[in-house]
C-alpha cells in the first residue's frame, strides 16, 4: 500500500465503504453450503479460532497479517488444516473488497478491532471479533450501530457464551433459586513474567509496521510493543480487565441479564484501586488490581493478581462466586457447583467444551442472533472500560446507565472516546 493511500484512509472510508463494498458479496443475506471466511492477525488466537472454524466446516480463503513470517507459519498450518492454501494478504481491505468471502475473523490487537469491525459490516460481511470488542464505550455503541443497520452477524470471542455447562449454571442463577444475590467476585491469579525494558529498534523484516500502528499514535517500533506485549500497553490494549477480565465479567453480565434484564447490567457506581506492585519492567497496565462494581442492591468485586497462583479464591486461580445468605455458586474451569450453607451439597455441572466457531458459523448461516452477540459484548466490554476509566482517574466514578455517560463529570466523560492518527480516523456508520 503506498503512503497517498494510507494517508486517504481516513477521510475516504466513509464514502468509499458505503458507496463501493455494500453489494460485493451476493451472499450478504445469508450463506449457504460451507461459509468462506478471512482471517485477520493470525499469530495466536487468531490461529486458533480460525483452525476450529475449519473443523466446523469453514474454509478459510485468505488469511491476513502484517507479517510476513506469520503469514507463511500460519497460512501452513491452515493449508493443513483444509488441504488448501489460503491466499494471503497485508492490508485488510483487499478481504473486503472480495465478494466471496461471507465473514471475517479479526483477531487483531485491540485497537483495530473497532475500524475492521465497522468496515466490515459496511462491505457486507459477518465477524468473529476476538475480545474484548473495542476501546471505548462509544465504539461499542457505533458496533452495535453498524450490526444492526448493514444486518450483520458479529459475535464476540467470549467462548463461555458456548459452553453448555456454563449455561447450565446461568440458568440456574436466572431461576431464583440461589436466593438473593448480595456479592458476585470474579478473579484472575497468575503469574506474569518480565517484559523487560528493550530499547527501541527497526521493525522486522517483512513488518508493514505503519499499518500495524493503524489509528494508534505514532510510536518509533519497539519489541515489547508489538507481538503478544502489546496488550500491556494503554495505546493498544484494554489492561488484564480487557484481557482476562471479560471473560468472567461477560459471565457475569449473563447471570445479571436473566435476573434483571439485559437493559439493567450496567452499575451506578466504580471504584478502581491497584498498580504495577509486581515487577519493574516498561508494561503500563496494572499487574493488581481490585475494581469495585455497586449496583446498589448488589457488589460485583473483580480482583486480579499477577505475581502468585498458588492461593488462589474458592480453590480456583480463575473464576466467578455469586454469593446469597442460603447458598453460593462456583463457576470454574471445571464448571459449576452450587453450596448451601448447612453443607449439603447442591447441583453441578462439568465443563463439557462448547464450540462459539460453530455457533458463529451456523448464524452466518441462519442469520439468527449469536450466543456472544454484539449487543450482549459491548455491554461486558464496557465493564472493562468503566473499570479502566476510574483506574485512570484514580477515583470512584458515577454512571448512568441509561444515558451511559458520567453526567457532568468532564474528566470521566472523556474517556468514553478516544483520539485517532489523522490517516486512520473512524469509519462513519
Amino acid at each position: 500500500m503506498n503512503t497517498q493511500t494510507r494517508r486517504s484512509f481516513g477521510v475516504k472510508t466513509g464514502t468509499l465503504v458505503a458507496g463501493g463494498f455494500l453489494n460485493l458479496n451476493p451472499r450478504a443475506q445469508g450463506a449457504s453450503d460451507r461459509v468462506v471466511l478471512a482471517l485477520i492477525g493470525g499469530r495466536n488466537q487468531g490461529r486458533g479460532v480460525a483452525l476450529r472454524a475449519i473443523r466446523q466446516g469453514a474454509e478459510i480463503k485468505t488469511f491476513c497479517d502484517i507479517d510476513d513470517a506469520i503469514l507463511a507459519r500460519v497460512g501452513a498450518d491452515l493449508e493443513k488444516a483444509q488441504n488448501k492454501r489460503p491466499e494471503s494478504a497485508k492490508d485488510f481491505r483487499r478481504v473486503l473488497e472480495d465478494k466471496d468471502i461471507d465473514g471475517v475473523i479479526v483477531a487483531t490487537p485491540d485497537h483495530w478491532h473497532t475500524h475492521m469491525t465497522l468496515l466490515a459490516c459496511q462491505a457486507g460481511k459477518d465477524v468473529y471479533v476476538e475480545k474484548p470488542l473495542c476501546q471505548t464505550i462509544r465504539e461499542g455503541q457505533q458496533i452495535l450501530a453498524a450490526a444492526r443497520k448493514y444486518h450483520r452477524i458479529v459475535q464476540l470471542g467470549t467462548q463461555n457464551r458456548s459452553e453448555p455447562a456454563i449455561q447450565e449454571a446461568v440458568d440456574y442463577l436466572g431461576s431464583g433459586k440461589l436466593g438473593k444475590l448480595c456479592l458476585i467476585r470474579a478473579w484472575m491469579f497468575q503469574v506474569r513474567n518480565s517484559i523487560g525494558s528493550p530499547p527501541d529498534a527497526a521493525p522486522p523484516a517483512g513488518v508493514d509496521y505503519d499499518l500495524w500502528l493503524g489509528p494508534a499514535p505514532q510510536q518509533p517500533f519497539n519489541p515489547n510493543r508489538f507481538h503478544y506485549n502489546w496488550r500491556f500497553f494503554w495505546d493498544y490494549g484494554n489492561g488484564e480487565l480487557g484481557n482476562q477480565g471479560i471473560h468472567n465479567l461477560d459471565v457475569v453480565l449473563w447471570a445479571l441479564a436473566r435476573l434483571r434484564g439485559l437493559e439493567s447490567c450496567l452499575p451506578h457506581r466504580i471504584s478502581a484501586s491497584g498498580g504495577i506492585y509486581w515487577l519493574n519492567d516498561a508494561k503500563e497496565v496494572p499487574d493488581t488490581e481490585v475494581v469495585t462494581y455497586d449496583y446498589g442492591d448488589l457488589l460485583l468485586v473483580w480482583e486480579l493478581n499477577s505475581f502468585q497462583n498458588f492461593r488462589s479464591l474458592e480453590g480456583a486461580r480463575s473464576g466467578i462466586a455469586f454469593y446469597g445468605p442460603d447458598a453460593a455458586l462456583i463457576i470454574d474451569n471445571r464448571g459449576w457447583r452450587v453450596h448451601y450453607k448447612n453443607g449439603e451439597p447442591g447441583p453441578s455441572g462439568k465443563e463439557s467444551g462448547g464450540s462459539h466457531e460453530r455457533n458463529f458459523i451456523e448464524c452466518v448461516k441462519s442469520r439468527k442472533r449469536p450466543n456472544a452477540d454484539v449487543e450482549i459484548g459491548r455491554l461486558s466490554t464496557a465493564l472493562c472500560h468503566l473499570g479502566n476509566i476510574s483506574y485512570h482517574l484514580r477515583r470512584e466514578v458515577r454512571f448512568d446507565p441509561k444515558t451511559e455517560d458520567f453526567g457532568r463529570d468532564q474528566a470521566a466523560n472523556a474517556f468514553l472516546t478516544k483520539p485517532y492518527r489523522a490517516s486512520y480516523a473512524l469509519p462513519r456508520v
